[in-house]
């Protein structure tokens, strides 16, 4: 447990602060807030000198109202761009986390703790998160690029945020962001990242102490991260199959991998919404950058697209032809057929009942039991054998970028392969176009 921090429950406990002469500003504020459960993202960024290989990551676990995610590549600017979108957004006009051809990424989770009052010429302005990492993504090289970027656009941001970026340089940082002020944070900086890595979920450490939200969901993760810092591990198999699929709850103590002791004919129920896999979680995706001395476009996207304790991580690179797995996206406002096949599972198995408060149960049984048939734990298999064959064809690489015939021939076998597991061990039907 945290010393000193208050674990809030997702409205209940905010202090919202009203100007007398802001009164009718509290719909607004107000409306911000009771959806802030919808947005409730987990991240970290860490840093390539606590690496094994020596390459940073960074990882957004991403919780949204719109469970329906995808990949695109998009060419809008100096830099061709890959991005996790919502599925309806055909342009895209926003980007969740994403990387460009120069090894720039970044990503961010939603503060609810930066905002003191709205100022009169800010209040009209939508959130503007997802656009900014759009722009950023299309204009940005390195970390004192976003910098400067930020300080380019005009007042107020119309954000609340923690942006979390990295470079090809080897640098990565937070942006402690709101209308009008930011905080750099490090991950060098031993003051504050002495492990190597920086962990954050719904509230800024430059906040207002003990507000926002994600206090249970941070606290897991810092155990994850700092255990796995101790053991040389922050690699991404190991982030894949402890972050991204953990549903332990760190204040209750409860575990979904604790059903591996009951057979898969059995059912146990566990409230999850203070896990890091929670109802709302649409993607899970890491992105791995380079040591200096390689070339920027090895950056490599590991997408977990759709709901991610039933979903597989899809590597992406962005090469001149600008091809991506077709499991992972799809045209217009069409659906990622990886995202479709892990929301069946999600709805048919994992959480069977959405009427009420049942979304936030899931049946543990579903995810680990003694028989070896959970859905998680039959895709963990899948996991390890992407990750193996894709870091065999990645060594023959490095230091140069990727080439074009083995990246088409490696999405190929990933299309098939992944697809092929989702038909032989759950029965889905996943005939791609």
């Amino acid at each position: 447990m945290l010393p000193g921090l208050r674990y809030p429950s997702a409205v209940g406990n905010i202090a919202i602060k009203i100007h007398p002469m802001k009164k009718h500003y509290l719909f607004v504020v107000l409306f911000s807030f009771l959806f802030a459960p919808a947005h409730a993202c987990t991240i970290a960024i860490i840093s390539g000198n606590h690496t094994p290989d020596g390459r940073p990551i960074i990882w957004k676990h991403r919780d949204t109202g719109t469970l329906d995610n995808k990949v695109v590549i998009y060419d809008e600017g100096r830099y061709r761009a890959a991005g996790l979108i919502n599925s309806n957004d055909d342009g895209p006009e926003r980007v969740w986390i994403g990387h460009n051809e120069a090894g720039f990424a970044i990503m961010n989770s939603a503060s609810y703790n930066l905002w003191e009052e709205w100022e009169e010429d800010s209040i009209d302005i939508p959130h503007q998160t997802g656009y900014i990492m759009r722009d950023a993504l299309t204009e940005c090289a390195t970390v004192d690029d976003f910098e400067q970027f930020l300080l380019n656009r005009p007042q107020p941001w119309g954000v609340e945020t923690n942006f979390a970026v990295m470079d090809a340089l080897g640098n990565a940082a937070y942006f402690e962001t709101d209308n009008y002020e930011y905080t750099r944070i490090d991950v060098d900086d031993k003051r504050v990242a002495p492990h190597g890595y920086i962990v954050r979920s719904n509230f800024s450490f430059t906040g207002t102490p003990h507000e926002g939200s994600g206090y249970i969901r941070f606290e897991t993760a810092e155990q994850l991260f700092y255990r796995a810092s101790g053991t040389n591990n922050l690699s991404i198999p190991y982030l894949v199959e402890n972050m991204a699929l953990s549903v332990h709850n760190s204040y209750s103590g409860q575990d979904a991998r604790n059903a591996i002791n009951l057979r898969d004919s059995e059912s146990k129920f566990m409230y999850f919404q203070d896990c890091i896999n929670r109802y709302s979680s649409s993607s899970s995706v890491f992105i791995q950058g380079v040591r200096p001395d390689e070339a920027p476009e090895l950056t490599t996207m590991w997408a977990m697209v759709g709901f991610p304790l039933a979903s597989v991580a899809v590597p992406v690179w962005i090469t001149p032809e600008e091809s991506l797995p077709s499991i992972i996206t799809a045209p217009g406002t069409e659906h990622a057929p990886i995202c479709d096949w892990a929301l069946e599972l999600k709805y048919s198995r994992m959480v069977p009942s959405t009427r009420g408060s049942t979304q936030f149960y899931i049946d543990a049984v579903q995810v680990f039991n003694a028989d070896n048939t959970g859905i998680t734990q039959q895709l963990m298999s899948v996991n390890r054998e992407v990750y193996e064959a894709t870091r065999r064809l990645m060594e023959q690489w490095y230091p140069n970028e990727p080439d074009q015939q083995q990246v088409n021939d490696h999405y190929q076998w990933l299309d098939e392969t992944i697809s092929r597991a989702y038909e032989e061990k759950f029965g889905i039907s996943t005939t791609i176009d």
